[in-house]
């Protein structure tokens, strides 16, 4: 009989009518198909159904927030380049426009420690660990949606490179490769800057064991950092022009001259920088560009104030000597640039991707990490990169 009474249930449980069709049957004492006198048992026999399935459902969007909760911890702690007290990441949480106590906090941090996500530092506070920071990369891509733009502002307003003083932070690149390949690879990123396209002629190198922002550098590898492209934002901000980054790209070179864009990916329409995107795709072709001029390489597409395209021109001069120039391209105002709309009162230009010099390790076999925007580091860290062979030879 329970049985009966359940297909009968099933056959009405998403029937816009149910409530209506429940509520007859609770007054009269009947319900279609189900013999007189027996509502009652069929009413229990469909609460339990009901109960089956909107309690799970409760559960489950319950800790959905509780996720989501713990990923907002661990976004907080992934851009921290120290530990983390519980009343910092309150603090950041609540400037956020997140309500946590201190309290709470605490809480996530033991649930998080527990899960292996974080690292207890003791009064320091917390660190996020390479296992949180692999789960905060799987976790809700739609909400990571537009978050690239995000956090290419976040590094523009941060750094605080002085292009008169020669001093300040910058914002780069992390490539992780194995030390012992060092040698090997070596000339083939010289290449690279020699053909001049890389975004400037500085680098570093990272020992095992090194943080640059939320990246450690594992045990038995070397990370090679590269200046990020976004430095040019922040050197011009601090010039008081704005930047509006528009899109990643693929640039298709023909007797070394710019061409056409053959690919693009917009920063607010994607959870991972577009140049990854096209390395990683085997869509890049450094190898030709350096051999004969006829290649395909990394670049990104920005957008400045029609009035200001004289001073970025004079900017970009003055970045040269300080091997920070990786500008390609200054369009007209309100004109398009190699065939991409301008915005009307605005200036296309286009620049140098940051991570170039590592791409041709992927076109010829080398297994290589990518960590764009990887985080801050101070200028007179780098180096040129003609002294990385000595740089090398120091490190092995």
């Amino acid at each position: 009989m329970a049985l009966q009474y359940f297909l009968i249930f099933m056959n009405y449980r998403l029937s816009a009518e149910l409530p209506i069709i429940f509520w007859k049957g609770f007054c009269s004492g009947n319900f279609p198909g189900v013999p007189p006198g027996r509502f009652g048992n069929f009413a229990i026999l469909a609460i339990f159904y009901l109960q089956a399935i909107i309690v799970p459902a409760k559960i489950n969007f319950m800790s959905d927030k509780t996720d989501r909760k713990e990923l907002v911890i661990l976004r907080v702690l992934k851009d921290a380049e120290t530990p983390l007290s519980s009343a910092k990441v309150m603090a950041t949480l609540n400037a956020m426009g997140q309500e946590f106590s201190e309290r709470t906090v605490r809480y996530y941090f033991k649930i998080l420690d527990e899960k292996g996500l974080t690292e207890n530092h003791g009064k320091k506070g917390r660190v996020i660990t390479e296992f949180g920071l692999k789960e905060l990369g799987r976790a809700n891509v739609f909400d990571k949606v537009g978050f690239l733009g995000a956090r290419i502002d976040q590094f523009t307003y941060r750094m605080s490179f002085n292009l008169d003083k020669r001093s300040g932070t910058v914002i780069t690149n992390i490539s992780f490769i194995e030390t012992e390949m060092l040698p090997r690879v070596a000339p083939l990123i010289c290449q690279v800057y020699e053909a001049g396209y890389s975004m400037g002629t500085m680098m570093a190198l990272f020992k095992s064991g090194e943080r640059v922002g939320s990246s450690i550098i594992p045990d038995g590898m070397t990370g090679i950092g590269t200046v990020c492209s976004i430095t040019l934002n922040g050197v011009l901000l601090a010039h008081g022009i704005p930047t509006h980054s528009s899109f990643g790209g693929l640039l298709e070179l023909r007797n070394y001259q710019p061409s056409r864009f053959v690919e693009i990916i917009k920063y607010d329409g994607t959870s991972i920088d577009p140049l990854e995107v096209f390395i990683r795709s085997g869509m890049t072709d450094y190898g030709g560009a350096i051999k004969n001029g006829n290649g395909r390489i990394g670049v990104g597409f920005r957008e400045i104030p029609a009035d200001s395209r004289e001073n970025v021109i004079a900017l970009s001069e003055k970045l040269k000597k300080v091997g920070l120039d990786g500008i390609l391209l200054v369009g007209w105002p309100g004109q398009p640039l190699l065939e991409i709309p301008v915005t009307e009162g605005r200036t296309g230009v286009v620049v140098i991707g940051g991570l170039n010099p590592l791409a041709i390790l992927e076109e010829t076999g080398f297994k290589v990490q990518f960590r764009a925007l990887a985080g801050m580091v101070e200028y007179d860290r780098l180096f040129h990169y003609q002294e990385m062979g000595e740089r090398i030879n120091a490190i092995l």
